[in-house]
C-alpha cells in the first residue's frame, strides 16, 4: 500500500457517528497526520482491551490520556495505581515545550484540567478511604489464590467455606477462619469434620499453617468490616462527569498476589450485582487492570477459567475491563480473544524469548499496510500501534498512532492535595472505622469456654443408685450423641438468631457461591 493508501484507509476507518475517544493522529513513514484522527468508539468500550508495551514506552499515560476522556463524558472510571503516578488526575497538568508540541502534532487543543478523583487503599495502607472485603464474600477460590494453595487444597478450603455457610458461622475476618478450621480439626469437630468427605486432616493443617503465616504478615487489616460496596465505583458527579477511582498501591507492591486477586473480587461483585443492559451508548464503568500478568501468574485451572467467564459476560452489565501489561503473551488465549480494542505501544527484541513475543504480537493484529515486526521495535515513547472495534463491531485498520498528550498532571498529585481529597471524600465515614462484629470467632469461642469439664462430677459410691443427670453436666457417650453438636447449638442459641437480624453482617443473609466462589447476599 502506499503512504496516501494507507492515510486514506485509516481516515475512512475511524469515522464514527457516536461518542469516542481520541488517541491521538494517524502516523505513516513517520509524520503525523494531524488531520485523521485515530479515536475509540465510546459504545465499544464495553468490549474490553487491551494496553501493551516495554516498560517506558507510555502505557501509563495512554491510561491516563483514555480515563481523562471517558470521565469527560460522564463514564466512571476505576484505576489501579500501582507506583503511584495516577493520582496526577486530581491536579491540573503542567504544560511545557513537549507537550505544545505534542498537541501541535496531533490537533489537540490542549488545557490543564483536573478530574474529580477519590483515592481508595487496600485496608488503609497507604493514601486512600480504606477499603475492606468480608472473608465469606472473597471466596475461596480467590482466597486460594492468595494462599498460594495448590487444586488439591483449593477444593478443600471450599468445603470449609460449604461448612461455614451451611452452619450459619459468618468469615467476616481471617480469625473466622481460623477459628472454623481450628474447630474442625480439634476433638469436638471431628464429627463435623467426617461430614465433609474429601478433607483430610492433614490438608485442614497446610491450609490452617498458610492462614496463619498470611496474618502474621499483615494481611488482616485488608480482611473484614464494613466492606466494600462496589456500587460506589459507579458514580457521576454533579456536573455530569465520571468519578475516577484510584486504588492506590505503592505499600502493598510487594504483595502483587493479594492485591491483583482483590481487583478481581472487585469485578466479580460488579458482574453479580449489576443488571443486564445490552448495547449501550457508554459503559457504566470502564475498569483499568495496570500490571495484569501478576493477575495471571501461577493461577490454576479454575481461577483462569473464571477470569475467561467474567470477561466474557460481564460485558452485557456494561462494564468494560482493560488489561494492561507487557506483552499479549502475559494474557492467556481465552481472555486475549475477548479484547476487541488494542493499543500496543513498542516492545523489544534484546533476547530470543522478546524476539518470539513480538511474533506472537504482530500475529493477533488484521493485515496492515505496515511492517508491523519492524514497526513495534522502532516507534517513539508515547507512540502505539493501534486497531479498535467500530461502531459495528468489525476491527478498525491498524493505525501507527501519536498519542495525544494527558491534560492532567503527568505525575503523583503533591501529597496536601491527596490528604485534601481523602478527607473530603463522602466515603470516609462510610469506610474509616474498621468494625469487629460478633462472628465466627467469637460464637466458637464462646461455646468451647462455657463446654463443662469432664471430671467435674465426682465418681458416685460403688453400688450407689445413679442420681439423675444435673443440669449441664455431662453426658454419657450414648446421651452426647443424642443431644445437638457444638456448632448447631451456636446455631440454635438466641444470641445468634439475634445476631441474624443485624443487617450489618453478613450472617442470617442467604448465601450462594457462584463465579470464584464469591459469595452473594440475596437482598
Amino acid at each position: 500500500m502506499t503512504d496516501s493508501s494507507i492515510v486514506d484507509t485509516i481516515r475512512s476507518g475511524y469515522t464514527f457517528e457516536g461518542g469516542a475517544l481520541d488517541l491521538g493522529a494517524a502516523v505513516v513513514d513517520g509524520t503525523a497526520h494531524a488531520d485523521v484522527p485515530v479515536r475509540l468508539p465510546l459504545a465499544m468500550m464495553n468490549r474490553h482491551g487491551l494496553v501493551a508495551g516495554a516498560t517506558g514506552t507510555g502505557k501509563t499515560k495512554t491510561l491516563q490520556l483514555m480515563a481523562e476522556q471517558l470521565a469527560g463524558q460522564g463514564v466512571p472510571v476505576f484505576l489501579a495505581d500501582i507506583k503511584g503516578d495516577l493520582s496526577g488526575m486530581a491536579s491540573p497538568g503542567e504544560s511545557n515545550d513537549k507537550i505544545a508540541a505534542r498537541a501541535g502534532e496531533v490537533g489537540q487543543q490542549w488545557a490543564a484540567t483536573a478530574y474529580t478523583t477519590e483515592f481508595l487503599s487496600l485496608g488503609g495502607l497507604g493514601k486512600g478511604v480504606p477499603i475492606r472485603a468480608t472473608v465469606t464474600s472473597f471466596g475461596p477460590t480467590l482466597l486460594s489464590k492468595v494462599l498460594g494453595l495448590n487444586d488439591t487444597q483449593e477444593s478443600s478450603l471450599g468445603l470449609v467455606f460449604h461448612y461455614a455457610d451451611q452452619q450459619g458461622l459468618a468469615l467476616l475476618d481471617l480469625k473466622d477462619l481460623r477459628a472454623v478450621i481450628q474447630h474442625l480439626t480439634s476433638d469436638e469437630g471431628k464429627a463435623d469434620l467426617k461430614t465433609l468427605g474429601g478433607l483430610s486432616s492433614a490438608t485442614a493443617g497446610v491450609i490452617l499453617r498458610n492462614l496463619i503465616s498470611f496474618s502474621d504478615q499483615g494481611a488482616d487489616v485488608f480482611f473484614g468490616e464494613p466492606e466494600f460496596d462496589t456500587a460506589d465505583l459507579l458514580r457521576v458527579g454533579q456536573d455530569g462527569t465520571g468519578i475516577v477511582t484510584c486504588l492506590e498501591l505503592p505499600a502493598v507492591q510487594d504483595r502483587p498476589a493479594l492485591f491483583s486477586t482483590f481487583l478481581m473480587w472487585l469485578l466479580a461483585d460488579l458482574f453479580h450485582d449489576l443488571p443486564e443492559v445490552g448495547d449501550a451508548e457508554k459503559p457504566k464503568l470502564v475498569f483499568f487492570f495496570d500490571e495484569a500478568h501478576l493477575l495471571f501468574d501461577d493461577a490454576s485451572k479454575a481461577f483462569l477459567d473464571s477470569i475467561e467467564q467474567t470477561v466474557r459476560l460481564i460485558r452485557s452489565k456494561g462494564v468494560g475491563v482493560f488489561f494492561v501489561t507487557q506483552t499479549p503473551k502475559d494474557v492467556p488465549s481465552g481472555v486475549l480473544a475477548q479484547l476487541g480494542n488494542r493499543v500496543q505501544h513498542a516492545l523489544r527484541a534484546f533476547t530470543p524469548e522478546d524476539a518470539k513475543a513480538l511474533k506472537a504480537t504482530v500475529q493477533t493484529f488484521p493485515h496492515s499496510g505496515y511492517d508491523l515486526e519492524e514497526l513495534l521495535t522502532q516507534i517513539g515513547t508515547g507512540e502505539a500501534v493501534v486497531t479498535v472495534l467500530s461502531e459495528k463491531g468489525a476491527p478498525t485498520p491498524v493505525a501507527w498512532t501519536r498519542m495525544r498528550a494527558p491534560q492532567s498532571l503527568m505525575a503523583p498529585s503533591p501529597e496536601a492535595t491527596v490528604d485534601g481529597v481523602v478527607n473530603a471524600s463522602p466515603l470516609k465515614p462510610k469506610y474509616a472505622e474498621a468494625l469487629d462484629r460478633e462472628s465466627a470467632y467469637e460464637k466458637l469461642s464462646a461455646r468451647l469456654q462455657n463446654a463443662p469439664a469432664a471430671d467435674d462430677q465426682a465418681p458416685a459410691p460403688a453400688g450407689a443408685p445413679s442420681p439423675p443427670p444435673a443440669q449441664g453436666a455431662p453426658k454419657s457417650p450414648k446421651q452426647a450423641k443424642e443431644q445437638p453438636g457444638m456448632v448447631e447449638q451456636v446455631v440454635k442459641s438466641r444470641a445468634f438468631k439475634s445476631a441474624l437480624r443485624s443487617a450489618g453482617t453478613v450472617i442470617g443473609r442467604e448465601i450462594t457461591r457462584s463465579l470464584f466462589g464469591t459469595a452473594r447476599r440475596r437482598r
